[in-house]
């Protein structure tokens, strides 16, 4: 069985539900050889991805994927890229709103995501959910944990990515509801 650390977040920016943590909760314990160690973080620069960081060396995955909400989003969008950007339109969920600071001082630009994002976001498409690759995780803290989770483990063979969902139904549009997002999930767990 190979170890898959999955994770979504708290509800953020006057919300009452994130779709990220409800799909990652409803999960199965096991998909395909996977399995899964949810974990649920807060929407919080920082310690979000220091809470991953702190299960990773726990369970010792083979892959950590993290997802979150992209608001405006109407697909399941595998992103791509994540950079050594904080730059906030909106307080996390202690307040804080950086502007243009960096993630980690001197690191890189940027890192790719290592795991397979193009044939990702063809299963979820082949599931049929709509679904594409993202070349931006925006400057919040989706992107914060992204790039901390890929600058800890790049060299190593600890795989990592990040998958944005759409809002639920009952949080405006766009949407896709939670059992379409669930089997999302699973057809992108499928192929990593």
């Amino acid at each position: 069985m190979r170890r898959l650390l999955i994770t979504g977040f708290d509800p953020f920016g006057g919300g009452t539900v994130n779709p990220s943590w409800e799909a990652v909760k409803s999960l199965p314990d096991r998909v395909g050889e996977w399995e899964l160690c949810k974990l649920a973080i807060p929407t919080v620069f920082g310690t979000a991805a220091e809470l991953v960081l702190k299960r990773a060396e726990e369970f010792r995955p083979e892959v950590i994927l993290c997802v979150g909400l992209a608001g405006g989003r109407d697909a399941v969008t595998p992103e791509r890229i994540a950079v050594n950007i904080r730059d906030a339109r909106i307080p996390d969920n202690a307040g804080y709103q950086p502007c243009g600071e960096f993630v980690v001082p001197g690191g890189p630009a940027a890192y790719f995501s290592t795991v397979p994002v193009t044939e990702m976001a063809r299963a979820i498409r082949d599931a049929g959910i709509p679904a594409a690759v993202s070349n931006t995780a925006g400057t919040f803290v989706c992107n914060d944990v992204l790039y901390t989770i890929l600058n800890r483990y790049a060299g190593t063979e600890v795989r990592a990515g990040f998958i944005h969902v759409p809002r639920l139904p009952e949080q405006g549009e766009p949407n896709l509801p939670l059992e379409k997002t669930v089997a999302a999930l699973i057809a992108a767990i499928k192929v990593l």
